[in-house]
């Protein structure tokens, strides 16, 4: 039997169905510090997580607004990203970056 070849965006969708594999992919494509990086990534979640017409029901967002808004020209509020992430079992962290990270547990300690 001949073995199914799939592309690499099937292969992605198909891994981004895990919840541990979106949230990696998300936190990456933010530390690019591209807006338009991270709302493609967002766009590629929306498609594993049951597709743009699924999540926007969801997230409670009008299907087209969520296409402009997560387009490259798409510039989306921080209120219907932090729905869209609820909708699709996601949510946003704020970290302490690197060496603050470390120095701040040094202060604590001290």
């Amino acid at each position: 039997m001949a073995k199914k070849i799939t592309t690499y965006q099937e292969d992605l969708i198909e891994a981004l169905k895990d919840p541990q594999e979106a949230a990696a992919y998300l936190n990456a494509a933010m530390e690019e510090s591209d807006r338009a990086v991270f709302l493609l990534a967002l766009r590629n979640v929306a498609e594993a997580r049951g597709g743009m017409a699924s999540v926007a029901e969801k997230a409670r967002l009008n299907r087209e607004n969520l296409y402009r808004m997560l387009s490259r020209q798409g510039n989306p509020e921080i209120k219907s990203i932090l729905s869209l992430l609820r909708s699709m079992g996601l949510k946003l962290s704020i970290v302490p970056k690197g060496k603050a990270a470390k120095s701040s547990k040094i202060r604590k300690a001290a």
